[in-house]
């Protein structure tokens, strides 16, 4: 025991003497170390205790060149504070966290190139592979760049392009506003307005088509089409001066819960009760949603199991490179609560 304690203290502990003090083989003790589901609990627990008694210390770095992979992944976004995106990135760090995976984050905050910049700093940590909500003004080409580094991308949420060769993982908007439309129709509303949405990329283009497509169903006019920055403040000032409007809208479906939270404070400064007086309708049902004063009616696009989603199409792609394209559209619910009443 003595030979294995000065071991310890000159840095010169080895594998072969962590089997041996566990009585396993040094291959079972590197996949132990690998964190391998393949070895079985008790054995995992003797191992560990003989790197603890031992004092040994694994070199991931050597490991990971001899695996070809790093067990790190990239999440680039575009706004680290939207609390959607907050929890599209728990739903993953959930999955990579047990596959034994830490995420690398950057925050876009909507410049393509400060995007380039992070994911060459990416490629260049050799992250295993990325998980990209691509900023607005993205180049179809970078998914090629990324393609030609022999990166693996997943798209989440927005898509630079949506060709058919594409891995993304995203909520049909388009079907969720098309159900929030037809939802105020059936309650009375005949002038309704899209707020929300300043910025033009994919996501927000689904959301549009589906008011048009629902609203157009009903002969219904879509002048009320307002485009402003995601924010409490612009939802409040644009649902103010489209009351200031001759024929001002009865209800509004909105680009995000933000903005929603931000009409309903729009309305309460003007003395109206969203809901009873004004129906409201945002999207993604963050937590908020349900706490709100009043609760807030909303199209869940379940941003937590993107995330899940997402998280475990790269890893798909990662064990199977030559897998095929896959992309992963989840169905809205419109949950109804008391922002969205009946038109008076």
């Amino acid at each position: 025991m003595g030979d294995i304690t000065d071991k310890a203290r000159s840095g010169r502990v080895s594998l072969a003497d962590v089997a041996r003090e566990a009585g396993v083989s040094r291959a079972t003790a590197a996949l132990v170390l690998r964190e391998s589901p393949l070895v079985a609990a008790a054995t995992r627990d003797r191992v560990r205790k003989a790197v603890l008694d031992l004092g040994y210390i694994y070199n991931r770095g050597a490991a990971n060149l001899r695996a070809k992979r790093t067990k790190a992944v990239g999440l680039v976004i575009w706004e680290i504070d939207n609390p959607c995106l907050a929890q599209v990135s728990m739903g993953m760090d959930s999955v990579f966290d047990a596959a034994g995976y830490v995420t690398y984050l950057a925050n876009t905050v909507e410049s393509v190139d400060r995007q380039e910049r992070f994911l060459q700093r990416m490629l260049e940590q050799n992250v295993d592979g990325v998980i990209l909500c691509p900023a607005v003004g993205t180049p179809v080409g970078l998914l090629d760049t990324l393609a030609q580094w022999g990166m693996p991308y997943v798209q989440i949420l927005r898509q630079v392009s949506a060709r058919s060769g594409d891995y993304y993982v995203g909520p049909d908007y388009q079907l969720g506003v098309e159900q929030a439309t037809e939802h105020l129709i059936r309650l009375g509303h005949r002038r309704i307005a899209l707020i929300g949405g300043e910025k033009s990329h994919s996501a927000a283009v689904a959301r549009r088509t589906g008011f048009l497509a629902s609203m157009g169903r009903h002969g219904l006019a879509t002048d009320l089409i307002v485009r402003t920055p995601n924010t409490r403040e612009s939802g409040a000032e644009a649902v103010k001066a489209l009351l200031d409007l001759a024929d001002p809208p009865t209800a509004a479906i909105c680009f995000n819960d933000i903005v929603a939270f931000g009409v309903m404070v729009g309305l309460q400064q003007r003395n109206l009760r969203p809901g009873p007086d004004f129906a409201v309708i945002g999207t993604d049902d963050v937590p908020e949603a349900s706490m709100s004063f009043p609760t807030l009616s909303t199209i869940s696009t379940s941003p937590r199991q993107i995330g899940v989603e997402a998280a475990q199409l790269l890893l798909r792609r990662l064990d199977r490179p030559d897998a095929p394209p896959e992309r992963v559209i989840l169905s809205p619910r419109l949950m109804i609560r008391e922002s969205s009443g009946p038109a008076r």
